[in-house]
């Protein structure tokens, strides 16, 4: 296959790069609508006991409140002539949006509840009708309408989880264009650094962009045909513009290295595309394979980020393996034009030989070098141990978005929030008597301020008047509970009430359905916990089957997957330091909360992922100068040697593109790209520096141990650098000192 990828590139290069050109453009015109086709939200999984209640909610009442107006009476109070003349003319409005439902205010019902405390603020509560996409594009509407002044005695600002979703999506839409704006001019200066060359430094930027441009078109393809939440754009923009710089950073080496060599450009293009371009098919298999398990969640926002993640992975492969080669097979010697003249002298053999080096010096004491770091690692892992997890709300946003401000008046000014409430659903008639027992029993649990049901309002066990907006909770053949509490929402003790809800015995025949914000939480971390498992095993299993395709080793496989344990276990536990516990806050302006529980899945299948790319990197060249003849130790000094230089910049180039992400203002994706961008570094300098060489040399003959059965399983199927591999592996020469004892 690589033989004809090398032909088609040689013979066909002109045509090829057309094609490429022609594909890249209709790729761009494609992508142009993705933002329009992407959701917020995607938390939540569909056959969740909150998930059910919503929905039958929505057929059954019209909806949950998923949109809250706090209205301010700007010279008095709210219940003044004025303020109701012009608090009853905002509710006529917001009764006529054919968006809307369930428009309930504090002057239609003059519910206590809906009035701040001061008697400063009331409270309009409606339902955003429609899925999710409606429901964004329906809030951005009402938004812009209503928020600000109202007539001439009113202030109106928006809250609610529809009005959340709003602010999110338009900030993770400005955060990517800031994370774009920055990253690209670092990354050209970089890879100028790099390479040293203009030419060189602008082809991996011309195989980023195919990739970037397929990624938005993949996207807008996905977002026509299932959910994709809009949060996928920052992960299929920074994979693509890595990945792809990655994957040509590594080709392009290797073609300039064997024009240093004296061969011809054909024969340069060839042993590239068999060497580099097999490393960077099975590269790319890996990181597949690790986004892939993604697609056991059932929630959207992991499963689109499994799919756009295996298609950018995709695309950037398949465009470093057919329009670079074809590219330098036109560019030829040209590749090396445009020199800087700073950066006249190859640099590339110094930083070999520092490589080389380190791989030595650290193979003379592999546990004393070893050791010392790897206790770093552990250290900075050690936070895990108090790790806690949350789902998305208003705290991801800045402190000045509206939605979150209203969010935080709410539970500061008002006796109880009824946008976080608990919504208890009966999808049956039940009676008034067995109704009002179990609303008593719910109304003595431990934080709960009062139980609204359609026929009575319950504190404390006692009973009282029904609120006056709490007639819509009754209907014939079902019932509504509302429950309301004074606890932190999402916190543990708010957790814990959803538990003791659902403990609690139901009226007879009934099976009650609990939902609202807190529940969405137990049953989100529920659903992650029982399918992360399989998820782990699908994740270890091919990353294995893949490795030792690559090796013919069953040790070698072993050995990185322990390896990219610390990674993992290293990255997490710096960002639970930061996040969860609240460290570097004030610089990067986020609110210490719970680590958000999908973001961290998608973080572990990430940085699984890009572990193994560097892996496969290094472990490429070991493996080719091992299948040459040269004993272990050499094999990882001369292969770290050649291959060193290389990972550094590659891990560098992507890692600017994922630290870009810091600069984001929703607190999540900040956590992204630091964590992805902080495990990049770690695993390419302190994990292939100094463990790889180090394991490598304590497992010694050992390192390429393989059954007889599976080395002849290997010679018929597996594939290495230099092509299919011999039945039995080659023998280890006599192990030889050199210079430097090793």
């Amino acid at each position: 296959m690589f033989q004809r990828i090398a032909e088609l590139a040689i013979r066909r290069s002109r045509l090829v790069l057309i094609v490429a050109v022609v594909a890249t453009a209709l790729m761009g015109a494609a992508g142009s609508g993705a933002f329009t086709k992407l959701l917020g939200g995607g938390f939540d999984d569909p056959s969740s006991q909150s998930t059910r209640a919503s929905n039958v909610i929505d057929r059954k009442f019209g909806g949950e409140t998923n949109l809250v107006l706090l209205v301010r009476a700007g010279d008095g109070r709210i219940d003044t002539p004025a303020a109701e003349r012009s608090g009853r003319a905002l509710e006529a409005d917001l009764k006529h949006e054919s968006t809307l439902a369930n428009v309930v205010s504090f002057w239609d019902t003059h519910s206590a509840r809906l009035r701040s405390r001061d008697g400063r603020e009331a409270m309009v509560l409606a339902h955003v009708k429609g899925d999710e996409t409606q429901q964004k594009k329906s809030a951005e509407h009402l938004i812009d309408t209503y928020s600000g002044a109202y007539g001439h005695t009113l202030t109106v600002k928006a809250g609610g989880g529809a009005a959340v979703n709003s602010d999110m999506s338009k900030q993770v839409v400005s955060d990517l264009f800031l994370a774009e704006t920055i990253a690209i001019p670092l990354t050209l200066v970089l890879l100028l650094f790099v390479f040293g060359s203009v030419v060189a430094a602008l082809l991996p930027l011309a195989i980023a962009t195919i990739a970037v441009l397929g990624s938005f078109a993949l996207l807008s393809l996905l977002g026509s045909l299932t959910s994709v939440a809009d949060t996928a754009t920052n992960l299929t923009t920074a994979l693509g513009l890595g990945l792809g710089i990655d994957y040509a950073l590594l080709m392009i080496s290797r073609f300039r290295e064997q024009l240093a060599t004296g061969a011809n450009v054909d024969d340069a293009v060839r042993r590239t595309v068999h060497t580099a371009g097999r490393t960077v098919a099975f590269s790319s298999a890996t990181v597949a394979a690790a986004l892939a398990a993604l697609l056991v969640f059932p929630q959207y926002f992991l499963r689109s980020f499994g799919y756009a993640g295996v298609g950018v992975v995709a695309i950037a492969a398949l465009s470093a393996l057919f329009v670079l080669p074809p590219l330098l097979a036109v560019l030829g010697h040209r590749v090396n034009s445009g020199r800087l003249p700073w950066l006249k002298s190859e640099r590339s053999g110094v930083r070999e030989s520092a490589w080389g080096r380190l791989a030595r010096t650290v193979m003379r004491r592999p546990a004393l070098t070893a050791l010392p770091v790897l206790a770093v690692l552990l250290v900075a892992a050690s936070p895990l141990l108090g790790i806690a997890f949350g789902t998305p709300d208003e705290r991801v946003l800045p402190t000045n978005a509206e939605s979150r401000q209203v969010s935080a008046a709410l539970q500061r000014n008002f006796d109880g929030n009824d946008d976080t409430a608990l919504q208890i659903v009966i999808d049956q008639r039940v009676g008034e008597g067995p109704l009002g027992a179990y609303a008593t029993e719910l109304s003595r649990l431990k934080g709960v301020e009062r139980v609204e049901t359609s026929t009575a309002t319950y504190a404390g066990g006692q009973r009282s008047a029904a609120d006056p907006g709490s007639a819509g909770l009754g209907r014939p053949d079902a019932q509504r509970i509302s429950v309301v509490s004074s606890l932190t929402p999402r916190s543990d003790d708010a957790q814990d009430l959803v538990r003791e809800v659902r403990a609690l015995a139901p009226p007879p025949g009934a099976h009650p359905l609990v939902g609202g914000q807190d529940a969405e939480l137990v049953d989100a971390k529920h659903s992650i916990s029982s399918h992360l498992p399989l998820a782990i095993g699908l994740v270890a299993l091919t990353t294995f089957v893949l490795l030792f395709l690559f090796t013919g080793s069953v040790v070698q496989p072993l050995r990185a997957l322990v390896l990219n344990v610390i990674t993992l276990g290293t990255t997490l536990g710096a960002m639970t330091w930061i996040f969860q516990n609240g460290h570097l806050s004030g610089l990067f302006g986020f609110t210490a909360q719970p680590m958000e529980v999908s973001m961290t899945v998608l973080m572990f299948c990430i940085v699984f992922g890009l572990s193994m790319d560097y892996e496969v990197f290094v472990t490429s060249r070991i493996k080719e100068l091992h299948d040459q003849g040269e004993d272990t130790g050499s094999a990882v000094a001369n292969g770290l040697g050649h291959t060193g230089r290389i990972v550094t910049a590659a891990a560098c180039l992507l890692a600017v593109s994922f630290f870009a992400f810091g600069t984001a203002k929703v607190s999540f994706m900040q956590m992204f790209g630091l964590g992805s961008g902080l495990a990049i570094l770690i695993d390419a300098i302190a994990v292939r520096g100094v463990l790889v060489p180090a394991a490598m040399r304590l497992l010694g003959r050992s390192a390429w141990y393989a059954p007889g059965f599976l080395r002849t399983l290997h010679g018929r199927i597996g594939l290495s650098e230099g092509g299919p591999e011999p039945v039995a592996a080659a023998p280890e020469l006599p192990q030889v000192k050199d210079a430097s004892g090793v």
